[in-house]
This record gives C-alpha cells, sequence and structure tokens, in this order.
C-alpha cells in the first residue's frame, strides 16, 4: 500500500506524522511524508521518503488574524499546489493532519480516498460535552447540563462561521460545498485521556499515541541518589515561556527538592541558561529520561503528556494556549498530575513537592499508560480504509 502523509511542520503534528510512517514502513508499506523543509532531513535520517509540502508560507491573501480564513483559505491554496505532486506519488491512501487540511482536499480533489490523523483526542463538538477547550468535565445534574447547553450555544456561531469558510474554500476550488469528511480518523491518544460522548463519530479510531525522538542523543543525568525530575518545555508557540528558567531557579536539591535530586530539561532549542551542577539541558531522548524518571513537568502539550503516562511518571503541567489548557484538565481529573497556572517559582515548588511526596499520582499515571492496551492499530484501520 502506498500512502501519503501529510502534516504541517508543529512538532506537535509533524512527529506523529513521521511516527505513523514508520508503522507503515514497518506493515511493508510505502509511505512517503509532506511537510515542512525543517524536518525532512529529520525524516529521511529515520528512513522516511520525505518532500516539502508547498504553500506553508503565507501570501498576500492569506489573512493570519482569522483562523478560520487561514485554516480553510489557505488550505485551498495549498490542495491546488499539492495536487501535481501527491498525483506523481500515486498513493492508495492519504493521511492528513488534522490541522493541515489540505492533505483532504487534495485526495478530494484526485479522487483518492483519505483518513484524518488527530494527534491527540477527539475535539469535535458533541452534543453531550462542554466545548473543547474550556477544560470542564461534562456538567451533571439539571443546572450542569443547562451550562453546558448555554457554552454550546455561545460557541455555535463561530462553528458556522467555520463552516461557510471551508463551504467557500472548498467551491473555489472545484469542490462541493459538502465536506464529506475522511473514510477514518485516526484519534492517536489515549482511552484514558478521552472523553466519553454520545456522539461519538462511526468512523473515528482510538489508535494509541503516536511518538518520534527527533534525536539519537541521550542526555547524562548527574549523579545522585534522589528522585530524577524531567523538564520538557512546550515546542508550541502558544506554551508559556519560561518554564525551563523558573525550574533550574526554584528548585534546588537540599532546599526545595529532597537531598540528591536531579533535573534534566529536554528541549529542541532555545536561549543559553545558567545549568547547575545537579542539571542537564540539552536535546534528548525523552523516552531514555523518563525511564528513570519520578516526575515530569511540562506544558501540557498531548505529545509529551501521553509519553509521560506510557512511562507510568506522574505530571506537573503548566499549560499554554491551544488545546493545553484542555488536556491539563482532563490529566488532573484522571489523577495524574497537578496543574498550576500562572507560572511561578513557589507555585511549581508546591505542586512538584505534593506530587513527589504522593504515591497516588503515580498510580494514576500508570493506569492511564495503561489503557493503551485497548487500541486498534493504525495500519490495520488504514488498510481498511481502502478496502
Amino acid at each position: 500500500m502506498r500512502v501519503t502523509v501529510v502534516a504541517g511542520p508543529d512538532p506537535g503534528h509533524a512527529f506523529p506524522a513521521i511516527a505513523l510512517c514508520l508503522r507503515l514502513l514497518a506493515a511493508g508499506d510505502r509511505p512517503t511524508l509532506l511537510t515542512g523543509v525543517e524536518w525532512l532531513d529529520t525524516a529521511r535520517a529515520a528512513g522516511v521518503d520525505a518532500a516539502e509540502l508547498l504553500g506553508l508560507d503565507p501570501d498576500d491573501s492569506d489573512d493570519d488574524a482569522d483562523d478560520g480564513a487561514k485554516l480553510h483559505r489557505r488550505a485551498a491554496r495549498m490542495a491546488v499546489l499539492n495536487a501535481p505532486v501527491i498525483r506523481e506519488l500515486a498513493p492508495d491512501l492519504v493521511v492528513s493532519d488534522v490541522i493541515t487540511v489540505c492533505g483532504g482536499l487534495t485526495a478530494e480533489l484526485l479522487g483518492l480516498p483519505w483518513v484524518e490523523l488527530c494527534p491527540h483526542p477527539l475535539y469535535r463538538p458533541s452534543r453531550g460535552l462542554p466545548p473543547i477547550g474550556s477544560g470542564l468535565a461534562p456538567g451533571t445534574g439539571l443546572r450542569g447540563r443547562l451550562r453546558d447547553s448555554l457554552m454550546r450555544a455561545l460557541t455555535a456561531r463561530s462553528i458556522r462561521q467555520g463552516d461557510r469558510q471551508r463551504a467557500e474554500a472548498r467551491l473555489g476550488i472545484g469542490l462541493p460545498a459538502r465536506d464529506p469528511g475522511p473514510r477514518r480518523r485516526l484519534i492517536a491518544t489515549l482511552p484514558a485521556l478521552e472523553v466519553p460522548r454520545p456522539d461519538w463519530p462511526a468512523e473515528a479510531v482510538i489508535v494509541g499515541p503516536l511518538h518520534f525522538e527527533p534525536t539519537t542523543a541521550v542526555l547524562e543525568v548527574p549523579p545522585g541518589p534522589g528522585p530524577l525530575v524531567v523538564v520538557a518545555p512546550s515546542t508550541a508557540t502558544t506554551g508559556t515561556a519560561g518554564l525551563a528558567e523558573v525550574a533550574l531557579q526554584s528548585l534546588v536539591p537540599g532546599e526545595t527538592l529532597p537531598v540528591g535530586a536531579r533535573l534534566a530539561v529536554s528541549r529542541l532549542g532555545g536561549a543559553e541558561v545558567p545549568v547547575p551542577p545537579w542539571a542537564v539541558v540539552g536535546l534528548g531522548r525523552q523516552d531514555v529520561l523518563l525511564r528513570g524518571a519520578d516526575l515530569m513537568i511540562c506544558g501540557s502539550g498531548h505529545g509529551i503528556v501521553s509519553k509521560t503516562l506510557l512511562a507510568g511518571v506522574p505530571l506537573v503541567l503548566v499549560p499554554g494556549g491551544g488545546d493545553q489548557w484542555e488536556i491539563a484538565n482532563r490529566v488532573v481529573r484522571q489523577g495524574s498530575g497537578r496543574l498550576i497556572r500562572p507560572l511561578g517559582g513557589d507555585a511549581l515548588v508546591s505542586a512538584v513537592t505534593e506530587v513527589l511526596s504522593s504515591p497516588r499520582y503515580r498510580a494514576a499515571a500508570q493506569a492511564a499508560g495503561e489503557s493503551v492496551s485497548g487500541v486498534t492499530d493504525p495500519v490495520q484501520v488504514c488498510q481498511d480504509a481502502i478496502r
């Protein structure tokens, strides 16, 4: 099976796409990744054929102040640009990242089957949930259900506007206004991070998190008998700034951390920071760090949160924008961690102390990780989509 996987350059979307390509390769399929140029060499080094996704840079017609226009109008333009590329690849299936909408549009233009890759829980609106992004649990009782209904009504106008913008963009490139949607949706998350809903789409399948390590380097953790605390600042542009700096300044072994504790700050890049002797800072494999970790401090992106839970490690979450508030609150309700906002040294120390001292957080994290046993193989879902 030849598969073209389309994803933008944000690490939270490009890395799961690379991980899916590796799963397809292992199954004997032939994937090609279309993504931003910054990850082409990384994908190729991992053994994945990769090419540039055209049209990622905005042009004069794009309105980045309007999220709907940014998502749909640019996607339509990119679909036209990338159609010759995908036609030349002659895939049996196109996999399109959930926010890289052009992949699905291109597949429709070419008459190809396609599936959607959601590298996080299902965020589609539901008649049984409060609006996604609120971080709220579904309301219970009359007052709770009324609250959710009112909140859904307040967001319905924006949803309708987005639907109109999508229809206009589709008509502009010769597609029908009505969006038929993908044949399948790969929901690449842990069941423990999902929320039950009465209107789960028939085409949506939970396939478990898709993780990719962009490096082979392993950070050398300073020796010590105390707990290992891993810090992973957000890779998203909407993430909380300064997490590494605050952690390095406020978490001190023998003062605010147990004697012999160590810190490992794993990040893709950033400004130089003073590194105390009990810490290490740099780009290193997070899966290796998590094998010996006692706690993760991170910005609540789905990738690092699900990776941490798979390792059975509890969290202290410092959410930024985007879906991070939603993810963080789901983790708190599940019992695997604490949430702090805004970021501050005292708040961070308090949360870290509580999570390290209470075994219930680790027990909940282990239970969340074990929920992966109930997921479906994403390669099998892709194969089923073209039968």
